[in-house]
């Protein structure tokens, strides 16, 4: 690679191959290599991802969208982490698989893409998940088209200025929207096996912001508009936690209301959005934010 491009932000700057090495960085302010948080079983996926072992997560640091609100802030904007190899990256997936993950779960893991590309140079036996905040480049997507069999974007806003104001992407609609369509194109609808657990297809999410219902049902027209019953899931997400600098935005500094969950549920069921999930009142607490502190990541490697 000779400049970076691979995220919609296109800061076509030539990326340090370390974090150890002198060099540029981009927005993401990341090198080359993967820098990996955490590596481990991980039970608060949705149910077809997580099933009952648990899905092999492993949480990258840094990020390419900055969300004011991230509940990963510590990972996301700190990139608290460990820097590995992309053997020991590969090393990782099937210690994942050794334990019983029914899936290997890449969580914001674009800025690496050149690095997760080479570690799945060889098919896994376990589907892989590609777990994104959805701010996504299609000529990135379709890079990793037959390494990927399960796309989880979220889809985060359908209104600019919000887009804007909390992660700092007032292009993102249209930038998300053309990813998760080129995402469908390459797993066609989505299918379970005979447990309920996915083996390839599309989830999208939605995490519901205070006061922005507006937003949420932008997003819900379009999941209606664009796919019909049978071809992707969606995820209707309640468990939004003020957290990272989101006591510097007044409007977001609190929990969604009951009624706000509602009508946004009641919004979804109008449109008629009955494949996939919605979320119970008590998935907002921040003892569902995991301790990244290294599991699973550890072996010759160097701690940032």
């Amino acid at each position: 690679m000779s400049v970076c491009n691979i995220c919609p932000r296109r800061c076509l700057v030539e990326r340090k191959w370390s974090v150890k090495n002198s060099g540029r960085v981009g927005y993401c302010q990341s090198g080359m290599l993967p820098v990996v948080s955490r590596a481990a079983l991980h039970h608060w996926e949705e149910p077809c991802i997580s099933g009952t072992r648990g899905a092999g997560t492993v949480f990258f640091a840094g990020c390419n969208l900055s969300c004011v609100y991230c509940q990963n802030y510590d990972i996301s904007e700190r990139r608290k982490g460990i820097e590995i190899s992309i053997q020991r990256l590969r090393d990782i997936y099937f210690d994942l698989i050794a334990q019983g993950a029914h899936n290997i779960d890449l969580v914001t893991p674009t800025h690496y893409v050149h690095a997760i590309f080479q570690s799945l140079k060889e098919p896994l036996p376990v589907p892989v998940v590609y777990n994104t905040g959805g701010y996504e480049s299609v000529h990135t997507v379709a890079f990793l088209k037959k390494k990927i069999q399960i796309w989880l974007p979220d889809l985060k806003y359908s209104d600019s200025d919000a887009a804007k104001r909390y992660s700092d992407a007032p292009d993102y609609f249209q930038r998300a929207t053309a990813a998760i369509e080129q995402m469908y194109r390459q797993t066609g609808d989505y299918e379970l096996d005979s447990h309920g657990i996915l083996k390839k297809g599309l989830i999208v999410r939605h995490l519901i912001l205070p006061g922005q219902l507006k937003n949420t049902k932008g997003v819900l027209d379009y999941i209606a508009d664009t796919f019909d019953e049978g071809q992707i899931l969606f995820s209707l997400m309640r468990q939004y936690t003020p957290y990272g600098r989101a006591e510097e935005f007044p409007e977001i500094n609190r929990k969604i209301t009951d009624e706000e969950y509602a009508e946004a549920e009641a919004y979804m069921e109008e449109l008629g959005i009955v494949d996939g999930y919605v979320q119970q009142k008590e998935s907002a607490k921040e003892a569902f934010i995991p301790a990244f502190d290294g599991t699973g990541v550890r072996e010759t490697a160097r701690e940032i």
